[in-house]
């Protein structure tokens, strides 16, 4: 096995295991609820099996449904976050993305904040819309995208700052 599947399979069950021993426990003011399991959608290799991506994303959310009890809500944003990710990519990205010439950590930080807050608001959306499943209460369904996805953004660039620290 090479590095970069071990350390793909490092990250995905920690961050699962963080998501549902610690952050799912934090729930500020009853909107702000951080899901930082996103993160491993966020930094997937970007040139890999998209079949096999897909796959481990909709595992990802379903490891989180299990604990959760949520009944595949998570799931489903995730599998949604997945298969738009390559347009996303290709939004922020441009030329780089369709050449796959992109090294994450080296991109603009522009293209970076782009990617990361479109992927993480639809991924919210989604999630939440599941939740509540009607237009009912589209106010509070807006509150919490926006309040759990402001707070999950500041936490993915906290990480991704931290670690990229570390591995200089």
């Amino acid at each position: 096995m090479n590095n970069e599947v071990i350390s793909n399979t490092f990250r995905f069950i920690f961050l699962l295991l963080l998501q549902v021993l610690l952050l799912n426990n934090i729930n500020f003011m009853g909107y702000i609820n951080p899901y930082l399991y996103i993160l491993f959608i966020i930094l997937y290799p970007f040139n890999s099996n998209q079949t096999l991506f897909l796959f481990l994303s909709f595992l990802l959310g379903l490891g989180v449904d299990i604990f959760e009890d949520s009944g595949g809500i998570n799931a489903a944003a995730c599998l949604v976050a997945a298969y738009i990710r390559p347009v996303l990519l290709r939004f922020s990205f441009g030329v780089s993305y369709d050449y796959q010439t992109i090294k994450f950590s080296s991109t603009p930080p522009g293209s970076r904040i782009s990617y990361v807050t479109i992927l993480v608001l639809v991924h919210h959306f989604i999630l939440f819309l599941l939740e509540f499943f009607n237009f009912e209460h589209l106010l509070l369904l807006l509150k919490k995208t926006f309040f759990s996805g402001l707070f999950t953004i500041i936490l993915v660039f906290l990480t991704l700052a931290l670690f990229n620290r570390r591995s200089k």
